[in-house]
């Protein structure tokens, strides 16, 4: 039996759809830029960022239309569950240019999107 129900994925897919507010292309282009490229926790020096290998992962979840594994639910979760935590951090200041919305935008997120 998989680790999660049915109803369970469907509701997490819905949620990730609603967090993700870019579109496969828009990430894949964004993901190439010195801007993404430039932020983002590293587990060692010179590696890719968590959240720069989480955008090309939220590209293939994206274009991808059902049948997800329990891994890719999980990464799923993961992505809303960060774009939930990061978003409550907004800074009182214009965020066009800011490594807050940067780091957003690699997980798929950019805040300002209605």
């Amino acid at each position: 039996m998989p680790m999660w129900k049915q109803a369970d994925a469907a509701e997490v897919t819905r949620t990730f759809r609603e967090a993700v507010n870019m579109t496969p292309s828009e990430l894949g282009r964004w993901l190439e830029t010195a801007e993404s490229l430039s932020v983002g926790a590293r587990k060692a020096p010179g590696d890719e960022s968590v959240g720069h290998a989480s955008g090309r992962r939220i590209v293939e979840l994206l274009r991808k239309r059902g049948g997800y594994t329990d891994d890719e639910i999980r990464h799923m979760r993961k992505v809303i569950g960060y774009v939930r935590r990061h978003s409550a951090q907004r800074p009182n200041r214009d965020i066009t240019s800011t490594r807050w919305r940067y780091s957003l935008m690699n997980w798929g997120h950019d805040p300002l999107r209605p």
